[in-house]
């Protein structure tokens, strides 16, 4: 394809993608036109949208200020999209197609080494062992000149020859996995799986409670893709969906294909206990299959549901981990993980040895504030289905929002205090400000029939804020029992105005929440940004539209943290719209 100058994207040599977001108003002879004030009117470009779109697949989102997207290529990035079927030759037409200048040849060339690395060495099973295998001996020679992966494979060859086998000790296979993704090889691992113990799990037509219940159409297409009919093709993997799509749907879709006994792990308690009402809602299991394992009750059934918090308990550091033994107490035929951009560290480490049971990621964003995505890729697998948010949101099963940043100036008498204080002090101070209250009564007023959540996360700050509005307050000291009261409270319209911290990222069953005001995050965590925004996207009953409020600090390391935060909310393609916060319109 012949690049065109009218394009929006420059693809530059260092595997950096500049995105234009707009482009200059012309008259008709092609002149551009000027405001008032003498500056080229803009708009936004024509081709952009699309550009974005095509650009998600396989290439990740760093910045995104107002008129200039920057994106990048990475190794993980491309090797997913080839997990979705994605070739080099449909990656390299998507650059030149929106390519206002030639692309770099060298991007071209790495495009396709990646590609060509994806599966170029694979596992496969030999009886009772595993063997790395490659169409191309050289691969195998390559990877074996790296003593970290020679200590986890045997070799068996004649004197002087090339390798005839390369059998994987007892239990290197996820050690393998990690190894060889390292050094730049996605292994294609087709070693099989454990069946676990059967377990018969049917989804109902109707729920528990008589409601007709099906599943959308992206939700079998992702219990299908991952599961591929049983085969080593499948078994292993994420899905990517928003939240409030039905991510716990699709789990489920996947229990019922794999009908064996499954290990569930979430973010909390009350994700557990959500996660067990649906199954027993929406399958045919028994109250006495679906276990609980928490600090509260740990009964261990053929489906268990657990959390993260408690599997990596400990009474010291250097104690062991008390419940990591769930893991191999019952012949699991699959382990579900909710939320796995959470997946703490010691989890990875024993999942590295669940390579022979089924593993299913499930979450709303691949991104990691660990920069652990490729720990994620090999040990729980590529990602094997997405939908675009605002696909689903077009399609009126996830509700539209509109995203506000509203920028309120430090208060004067902080000024000496923020001065004086090192980095994280100066994000703590500027993310209390106490000037932010009186915005969120502004927005409060400006939403006077809508069902409000506050989110932040001081605690201090938070409990100041509930004083003053008088409102309920969810903290991680707030006992279960109060939390689904309060909880019950909101969903019946007894409550219409919810403050919670941390706690409320996850998890939360409140379909009728469609305003959320952030007023402190954690630094520029964009997975928080992902969970905070589902808060309000389930579809409401009456149709309104969700309205995602940021309340930041002008100017200081809180409206530096918000820029990044901000990615997250462009890569799905919302727009985000800064206003100072005096300039929120003035409520009726």
């Amino acid at each position: 394809m012949t690049p065109h100058a009218d394009n929006p994207l420059i693809v530059q040599g260092d595997r950096t993608l500049m995105l234009h977001t707009v482009t200059s108003v012309t008259d008709e002879a092609g002149r551009p036109l000027r405001d008032e004030q003498g500056r080229p009117r803009m708009t936004e470009h024509p081709r952009f949208a699309a550009a974005r779109d095509a650009l998600a697949v396989f290439a990740e989102l760093e910045k995104s200020p107002d008129f200039l997207h920057t994106y990048r290529l990475t190794a993980i990035s491309v090797w997913n999209a080839a997990a979705l079927g994605h070739t080099a030759e449909m990656i390299e037409d998507v650059l030149e197609e929106y390519a206002a200048f030639p692309v770099p040849p060298n991007v071209l060339d790495e495009v396709r080494a990646w590609i060509e690395r994806y599966g170029c060495l694979r596992i496969e099973r030999r009886g009772q062992r595993f063997e790395l295998v490659a169409d191309d001996p050289a691969h195998l020679e390559d990877v074996l000149g790296f003593d970290a992966l020679r200590r986890l494979v045997e070799v068996e060859a004649a004197r002087g020859a090339a390798p005839q086998h390369v059998w994987l000790k007892e239990f290197a296979r996820g050690s393998l996995k990690q190894t060889l993704i390292r050094i730049g090889y996605p292994v294609d691992d087709r070693g099989g799986y454990i069946e676990g113990d059967a377990l018969d799990i049917r989804l109902r037509s109707t729920t528990a409670a008589g409601l007709p219940f099906a599943l959308r159409a992206y939700q079998s297409a992702a219990a299908d893709a991952f599961h591929a009919g049983g085969s080593v093709l499948g078994g292993s993997g994420l899905v990517v969906l928003p939240c409030g799509a039905g991510k716990t749907a699709v789990g489920m879709a996947v229990m019922e294909r794999v009908a064996c006994k499954t290990l569930i792990l979430t973010t909390n308690t009350v994700a557990v206990r959500q996660w067990r009402e649906e199954l027993l809602d929406k399958t045919e299991l028994k109250p006495e299959e679906v276990g609980e394992y928490t600090g509260d009750e740990k009964t261990i059934c053929p489906v268990t549901i657990t959390t993260y918090q408690m599997v990596t308990w400990r009474r010291s550091k250097t104690a062991e981990f008390e419940h990591m033994a769930l893991f191999s107490s019952q012949n699991w035929g699959l382990v579900i993980y909710d939320e796995v951009h959470l997946l703490p560290a010691p989890v990875f480490r024993v999942t590295a040895d669940l390579q022979a049971r089924r593993r299913l990621g499930l979450t709303a964003t691949l991104v990691r504030e660990d920069g652990k995505e490729d720990e994620v890729f090999c040990l729980i697998g590529p990602k094997r289905f997405d939908v675009p948010w605002k696909v689903l949101e077009h399609q009126g099963f996830i509700a539209s929002a509109s995203c506000v940043e509203a920028r309120v100036p430090l208060a004067d008498e902080l000024r000496s205090t923020y001065a004086a204080a090192g980095a994280r002090g100066k994000f703590r101070v500027a993310s209390e400000n106490p000037a932010k209250t009186a915005v969120v009564e502004r927005i409060i007023a400006l939403h006077s029939e809508g069902r409000i959540l506050i989110i932040g996360q001081y605690v201090d700050q938070l409990h100041a804020l509930a004083r003053h509005l008088k409102a309920p307050l969810i903290t991680g000291k707030t006992p279960n029992a109060e939390r689904q009261e309060l909880y019950a409270a909101f969903r019946n319209g007894t409550e219409r105005l919810l403050i919670v911290s941390k706690v409320g990222n996850f998890a939360i069953d409140l379909p009728d929440a469609n305003i959320a005001i952030q007023i402190s995050g954690t630094f520029g965590s964009r997975q928080e940004e992902a969970q905070r925004l589902g808060r309000i996207l389930r579809p409401k009953s009456d149709g309104r539209a969700a309205m995602f409020y940021s309340v930041v600090t002008l100017g200081s390391r809180d409206q530096e943290f918000a820029e990044k935060r901000q990615l997250f909310l462009t890569e799905q393609g919302y727009a985000y719209r800064i206003v100072e916060a005096d300039a929120l319109p003035t409520p009726c």
